[in-house]
């Protein structure tokens, strides 16, 4: 039994913008039209799902999605950092911050750890490959990340070396164990479906 995964990036908002920890805002007015642009190109699913955050709920809605909050698709719990910029944070914590860059176990900030992101991620996703058919979710960059670093089984070293740009989706089918990936197809191109 084949498993279609589609997860689709949030539209932007003011922190994206800002290379701001999210703090819980809105899409900005561009990024609630472009999802809404981008609706028609989504493909139907049988299990349409959420990241808790604003952003993503909200590119859900706008993309015309029923979609059920998922806690398992938080994205990276940043502490402390949350609604900090990276240049603050850099200015203010540098080795604070290179440690987190560097080690996927630590957590400085006081919030979850990449591995502990990315092991939740994976057990998710596997999950998903033992069902089959098509599920259609809208989540954090980090969740995409976490994907692609459990479907390639690379080290987590890697995670901060993948770049998930707004509205697109990255596809990942197969099953349990055996996955294939397409990465990043902006919403709206033939190529995404």
């Amino acid at each position: 039994m084949t498993t279609r995964v589609t997860l689709i990036a949030p539209a932007t908002t003011p922190s994206l913008r800002r290379a701001r920890f999210d703090d819980g805002d809105s899409l900005d007015g561009a990024g609630a039209a472009e999802a809404g642009a981008a609706a028609e190109h989504v493909p139907a699913a049988g299990q349409v799902l959420t990241s808790p955050s604003t952003r993503c709920r909200e590119t859900a809605s706008a993309l015309g999605l029923d979609a059920i909050q998922a806690a398992e698709l938080a994205g990276l719990d940043v502490g402390r950092w949350r609604g900090r910029t990276l240049a603050d944070v850099g200015g203010a914590e540098p080795a604070a911050l290179a440690r987190w860059l560097a080690d996927p176990d630590a957590v400085p900030h006081g919030g979850a750890s990449v591995r502990d992101l990315c092991e939740r991620v994976g057990r998710w996703l596997e999950r998903c490959g033992r069902t089959g058919g098509r599920t259609v979710a809208v989540v954090e960059p980090e969740v995409v990340r976490a994907v692609v670093v459990h479907v390639l089984d690379v080290p987590l070293a890697a995670f901060w070396r993948l770049d998930v740009p707004p509205l697109t989706a990255t596809e990942v089918t197969g099953r349990s164990g055996r996955w294939n990936l397409r990465l990043g197809h902006p919403l709206g191109t033939a190529s995404a479906r």
